[in-house]
């Protein structure tokens, strides 16, 4: 365990890198129709200025969580912000859509470096209530990542250019490096054979499943193409684990699946996220070109959400001292799904305030009571050995859930709107996409009553059913945490 001499300034470097991360996720959606007619791309050329980044992103998470562990998550971290930054500047110089998609590329594999390696950092410096504390720093940076990326990708757009929103992050990723090397302890590196032949099937299996997803959006499930993606991604995963029961040092150990507890947060994790990249991906486009809204506006409408969120998200270390993390994720994923089945139902004759923006507060809360316990119970109980490749899981879930929910629910969407145009046709598919996303969070809160209520009833962090426990003496005091 490295020695932590100054948290606040490791924590602060590891949330604004992460926040830099997650804030590329969402800001390109706002500056998607002035990329278009910068560049002249075609509707499919401008689809892959996203999928490229969300394609290689999650097909070198696993890689990038385990090579932390063996070769020292700072050392590994600055490395990942050098290439996210280098590839953040030469998307910003693009003269090209060919080069813009080659740089989003680039920096799918930063970020594949620096998203799960800053959770394995927090998981080595910090220990205990401080660790609690960070895990909801960083929920809370995950949460509100996404929405401000919109607001921030809308105003730098109206204001200077989509440019402008990528070359942001070049002079953020060199204060952070300069940071990252003058405070953070180098983590030591494990010493053995590294696991390239898991490496390589975690790599390229996850990199043939995510393909495929994204491709079934624009061909159909149907096509050869991803079919076979997806079979060829399956047969490797299959593969994976089977090389993985085997090597000493595994990429991916399966161990990490043994616990309920951590299964059932990834699970969760997949699903939520897949229902919470169609909030973002659709409502944008509700609020543009069903309700009339330019990209800044657009941007500003999310406010609802992101400022609840936030202020939750600064609510939870205080709850969770109170209220168990199973009762937290399942009460949120409710209050989620809540706001998401009535945001479905918005039509272009509804005033903003009662259709978008009071669902986007059940949202904001939602989301802001889920991620911290959710992040907790992905990593809950892990060796510090195998603190990588267990944040490497819960970022894998992450982005995987992303890419499958919007391929699952554009299609769904496509299916709406039929006989009808402009504005009216966009509402009923937003409103068919919204609804496909409400079953999805349904069915993650399924996960969460049937494994992680059950693994906190198993900790003792929950009552057990006709047991004389009450909520003033051993169950309110005892966070679910790692």
């Amino acid at each position: 365990m490295p020695r932590n001499s100054k948290p606040a300034a490791i924590l602060a470097i590891v949330l604004i890198s992460y926040f830099m991360i997650l804030l590329d996720n969402s800001v390109i959606f706002t500056g998607l129709p002035s990329i278009r007619a910068g560049l002249d791309l075609t509707p499919t050329g401008l689809s892959w200025v996203q999928d490229a980044y969300t394609l290689v992103f999650g097909g070198l998470l696993l890689l990038g969580a385990r090579a932390g562990d063996i070769v020292g998550r700072r050392r590994l971290f600055v490395v990942g912000l050098a290439v996210f930054g280098t590839a953040s500047l030469l998307i910003g110089l693009a003269p090209t859509g060919g080069w813009m998609i080659a740089g989003r590329a680039l920096q799918g594999i930063g970020a594949a470096i620096v998203a799960p390696t800053s959770l394995a950092l927090i998981t080595a410096y910090f220990e205990g209530e401080a660790r609690t504390r960070a895990v909801a720093w960083y929920a809370a940076t995950a949460g509100i990542g996404a929405s401000l990326g919109l607001l921030v990708g809308g105003a730098l757009t109206d204001w200077i250019s989509w440019r402008a929103a990528f070359l942001v992050n070049v002079p953020i990723a060199i204060a952070m490096i300069v940071g990252a090397r003058a405070v953070l302890p180098e983590t030591p590196g494990q010493r053995g054979r590294f696991d390239v032949v898991g490496a390589l099937c975690a790599t390229l299996g996850m990199g043939a499943l995510v393909f495929g997803i994204i491709e079934s959006g624009e061909v159909g499930w149907g096509s050869a193409r991803v079919v076979t993606s997806v079979a060829v991604g399956l047969v490797l995963l299959a593969a994976l684990v089977f090389v993985e029961s085997r090597v000493a040092q595994p990429i991916m150990p399966l161990r990490l699946f043994g616990s309920r507890e951590r299964s059932g947060a990834y699970a969760t994790r997949l699903l939520y996220m897949g229902a919470m990249i169609g909030f973002f991906f659709f409502t944008t486009q509700l609020m543009q070109d069903a309700l009339g809204f330019t990209p800044l506006q657009a941007g500003l409408g999310f406010l609802p959400m992101s400022l609840v969120n936030f202020a939750v998200a600064l609510a939870i270390p205080r709850l969770r001292t109170r209220v168990p993390d199973p009762v937290l994720l399942a009460a949120g994923t409710a209050v989620t799904l809540a706001g998401m089945a009535w945001l479905s139902r918005a039509g272009i004759g509804d005033a903003y305030l009662a259709s978008v923006a009071l669902p986007m507060v059940l949202v904001g809360v939602g989301q802001g009571l889920v991620f911290a316990p959710l992040t907790s119970a992905g990593i809950a109980g892990v060796a510090p050995q195998d603190a990588g490749a267990a944040s490497g899981l819960l970022n894998t879930a992450h982005q995987l859930g992303m890419a499958l929910g919007l391929a699952v629910l554009s299609a769904v969407s496509l299916g709406a709107g039929t006989g009808l145009d402009g504005p009216a046709a966009v509402a009923e598919r937003v409103g068919a996409a919204l609804t496909g996303s409400s079953v999805l969070l349904a069915v993650a809160l399924v996960v969460v009553l049937a494994f992680l209520i059950p693994a906190g009833r198993a900790k003792g962090a929950l009552p057990v059913p006709g047991s004389t426990d009450t909520a003033g003496d051993r169950v309110r005091s005892r966070a679910w945490t790692s």
